[in-house]
């Protein structure tokens, strides 16, 4: 199987790390800190070779379009059921629900008042930091051992953490605009906004350079 990076950061991000079989709950990373490696597989929705399940003549292509992020249990059940129990149709539908969940976190999270608001926020943005604090690139471990395999983890929790976490931030704020009144805290909003978007398309594009996390968003949701 030859996945292009691009290609394994969509799945793994847009699927939030979690298997996409629906109520099947499966963090598919939640191992990584303690053995370093990942239990989420990659399969094909069209069978890679002609003859494997859900094939068709020509193969299907090692590509995102192609592949659905499944734990070992659900992946195995996929492939090994008889013919017809799990279908392409099928397959791209719990992908497409996944990556709708994923998408929409916190467009329907709403908020008595702004400091409700507020709280929720930090909560995310420091579950962020923890991640960065603990994988980053200035994170003691890789600090330690700057060849380990700590480069893998990072960069799986930021496809699979943190860009969903600010997106979940985006659609809470703008799900809970109403509570927003200062014009200052619009503003930081919006540059936050700014960098999450050019910090997404980073992480799955490398930039030269991208806005960095604005202090003034900080100031606001960060000393909550």
């Amino acid at each position: 199987m030859t996945i292009s990076l691009v290609d394994i950061k969509l799945l793994w991000g847009r699927a939030g790390g979690i298997c996409s079989k629906p109520d099947c709950t499966e963090d598919l990373t939640a191992l990584l800190e303690s053995g370093n490696y990942v239990v989420g597989e990659m399969a094909h929705v069209i069978g890679r070779k002609p003859g494997a399940r859900r094939s068709i003549p020509e193969g299907g292509k090692d590509t995102y379009d192609n592949l659905i992020l499944l734990c070992p249990t659900h992946h195995k059940h996929i492939d090994k059921a008889p013919d017809g129990t799990y279908t392409i149709e099928m397959l791209q539908e719990w992908k497409r629900k996944q990556e709708e969940l994923i998408r929409n976190a916190g467009k329907t999270k709403r908020f008595h008042n702004f400091q409700e608001l507020r709280l929720e926020v930090c909560r995310i943005l420091a579950a962020n930091k923890a991640i960065y604090d603990a994988f980053g690139p200035l994170s003691e471990v890789a600090d330690r051992d700057p060849n380990s395999n700590m480069f893998l983890i990072w960069e799986l929790r930021r496809v699979d953490r943190i860009l969903p976490n600010n997106r979940k931030i985006l659609n809470i704020l703008d799900a809970n605009n109403d509570l927003i009144e200062d014009s200052k805290i619009m503003t930081a909003i919006e540059k936050f906004r700014i960098h999450a978007e050019a910090y997404e398309k980073h992480v799955y594009h490398r930039l030269d350079s991208y806005p960095l996390f604005p202090s003034e968003f900080s100031e606001v949701f960060q000393n909550a």
